[in-house]
């Protein structure tokens, strides 16, 4: 290039004995880099007046093969002293060097002292500031070179757009994106594969799923890397059956272009999310003819669908033929046997993975400590709890100190509940006082929930679901005009009540019910078999459990609404389109009410059917009249 040209010039005469003498040092600092001899190359370097720009270009990348800051440094010096930190090239490779040796400072300074900076010049500054999280400074300087007759390149707008997740996600970072997003139009951008599915992964982290579906769409030519992206869009943002639906289309779709292991992982979360236990097995064997299974996040995926699709043993079995195992691969073990109860299970497997020389991490705690709050653990807990700061030297998160009110809360251990909220080191966030509020729901305890109500109002007013929970404890406690009064917050606030939603999958097939739905073709028939159920089963002792209707109506009123939910619809549809002997699996997106657990509870023993259901906290395993929670959830 002419940049390179003009600073590798020599300042000798071709014939001068010096210019000789010059060549020969640059041909052995260079070739001593090639050797590894950082060392032997800088002092070289000393009696080397006139070093090209291939020469310091190999230092520059000796010193990052080196991780050596002060060798970075001096080569840095160097530069300088000569003038040769002016040109852009050289510049460029200096701030990419002390990006990858975790200095950004350094890498602002060469940045603010060169003059006539080039487009890769700010792109190596937006890349190093990208990395360490200074996504607002990016944005900033992004601003100030749009100011000046540089223009963007492909590789500009992925850095500024990546630069707008290092931060955590706001309103106004998401105006940053769209004003990005029409600089890509306006440029004519739009037919860069890789800038557009940047652009997905973005508006995926702010939970734009319309905005990336968009945006997807228009890609021209699509590649594994941007179904990969709106894939996990989907997955990662509560659209399971998006993702799945997505998947199919890209098979049928793309020839030449098979899922990878990053578009597995996405895949396989969806099938956890939905319980899609038939339609995992079969990814499970697609990822063994694709020689996937030796990717570690790819086994990781495979344990937590097996566990949250209530098939612990085949989660298990992938666990045990991996003979290398990291830390993520041991928690979404623990995990698994948590979400069932197996509270003593995980334990023992939290401890093996010591035993095994795995240092825990956060989420080992957070994971092995929901064991304990499902299984009632709670000295086990507190013990748990405290070896994080004794033996570990790890400082408790806002999590687990909500897993901890969450297990002390549900043993209706309420007053040590609260002195840990009072007496934490940290401040208490939703996680907490929603952990809170749950377990007054359980004890229908008004004065902690009001409390732990108005920090939550505070802290998530838009969080319809604590309003709900409110509503719930005054029902409750039949304080009815409490309950109108939350209920007339709720509606002045413009909130809804997310609606109940269970699935199941039969023959590999999905099925939706939400409690109203007219629309479904199976609706009359099912509320026609639950309806008989019902009758049949106060025969032998059923009850419904009517209170759990918040609203002050008849008996017989409230029986047809609970008969209505969508969990026991989805129940029904898996005893007419079952086969006896097979396990009726269904997962819903919220809490189990009480009266659908005693429901479930009556179906297993008298259709003399296994019922698994998995609600938004934990696995629910009924068999022969009884439930693994033991009535404790």
């Amino acid at each position: 290039s002419p940049t390179r040209r003009l600073f590798s010039t020599s300042r000798f005469s071709p014939k001068s004995p010096l210019c000789s003498l010059s060549s020969n040092n640059n041909q052995l600092i260079q070739a001593l880099c090639k050797q590894g001899n950082l060392k032997h190359a800088l002092q070289v370097l000393s009696q080397e007046p006139n070093p090209t720009q291939r020469t310091y270009e190999l230092l520059i990348l000796s010193c990052v093969g080196r991780n050596s800051l002060s060798d970075g440094l001096r080569v840095h010096r160097h530069l300088s002293d000569d003038g040769s930190d002016q040109d852009p090239f050289l510049a460029t490779k200096l701030i990419n060097m002390y990006s990858e040796l975790d200095s950004t400072d350094d890498a602002r300074k060469v940045f603010d002292k060169i003059r006539e900076g080039t487009i890769y010049v700010w792109n190596a500054i937006f890349r190093a500031l990208t990395l360490a999280g200074e996504g607002l400074e990016v944005l900033g300087l992004y601003r100030q070179m749009n100011r000046t007759e540089i223009r963007s390149d492909r590789f500009t707008y992925t850095f500024v757009l990546k630069a707008c997740v290092a931060s955590e996600p706001s309103p106004e970072l998401l105006t940053k994106v769209k004003e990005i997003h029409a600089h890509i139009l306006r440029n004519g951008f739009e037919s860069q594969v890789h800038i557009m599915t940047t652009l997905v992964d973005v508006y995926s982290w702010f939970w734009c799923v319309c905005y990336a579906a968009k945006v997807f769409d228009k890609i021209p030519v699509k590649n594994v890397v941007s179904w990969s992206a709106m894939i996990a869009c989907y997955a990662n943002n509560g659209k399971p059956f998006e993702a799945l639906e997505l998947f199919r289309e890209m098979i049928l779709e793309t020839n030449d272009s098979f899922p990878n292991s990053v578009t597995m992982v996405s895949v396989l979360q969806a099938c956890a999310a939905l319980a899609a236990l038939e339609q995992g097995k079969v990814l499970h064997g697609f990822i063994l003819r694709r020689s996937l299974d030796s990717i570690l996040p790819v086994i990781n995926a495979l344990v937590t669908m097996y566990g949250r699709c209530g098939k612990l043993e085949l989660g298990q079995r992938v666990f045990d033929q991996r003979k290398e195992k990291d830390v993520v691969l041991w928690n979404s073990l623990i995990s698994s046997y948590g979400i069932h109860g197996f509270g003593h299970k995980a334990i023992q497997i939290f401890k093996e993975m010591i035993d095994n020389g795995v240092s825990p991490s956060h989420v080992s705690f957070g994971s092995v400590l929901g064991a304990c709050s499902h299984a009632g653990l709670v000295e086990e807990g507190k013990m748990l709890f405290e070896s994080m700061v004794k033996e570990h030297g790890m400082s408790p998160t806002a999590h687990h100190y909500a897993c901890m009110v969450d297990l002390l809360g549900r043993a209706n251990r309420l007053d040590e509940a609260t002195k840990i909220v009072e007496e934490m080191r940290i401040e208490p966030g939703p996680l907490v006082w929603g952990a809170l509020l749950g377990s007054c729901r359980i004890h229908c305890n008004v004065d902690l929930a009001e409390r732990a109500c108005r920090r939550l109002f505070e802290l998530e007013p838009t969080n319809a679901g604590n309003y709900v929970l409110l509503a719930d404890i005054y029902a409750q406690a039949d304080m009815w005009r409490e309950v109108k009064r939350v209920k007339k917050l709720l509606k002045a606030r413009g909130l809804q009540k997310v609606p109940g939603r269970s699935w199941i999958e039969i023959e590999r097939k999905l099925h939706s019910f939400m409690s109203v739905d007219e629309f479904n073709p199976h609706y009359e028939q099912l509320h026609a078999l639950v309806f008989k159920l019902s009758m049949e089963m106060k025969e032998k002792g059923y009850v419904p459990r009517t209170d759990v209707v918040l609203y002050k109506l008849d008996e017989e009123e409230k029986e047809r609404i609970v008969l209505g939910h969508s969990e026991k619809l989805a129940v029904a549809f898996g005893l007419i389109n079952s086969n006896h002997g097979e396990p009726i699996r269904v997962t819903k997106n919220l809490r189990l009410c009480e009266d659908c657990h005693t429901f479930a509870k009556f179906i297993s023993k008298f259709a003399e059917r296994e019922v698994l259901i998995r609600d938004v906290n934990r696995y629910h395993h009924f068999q022969d009249g009884a439930c693994s929670c033991g009535d404790y959830w």
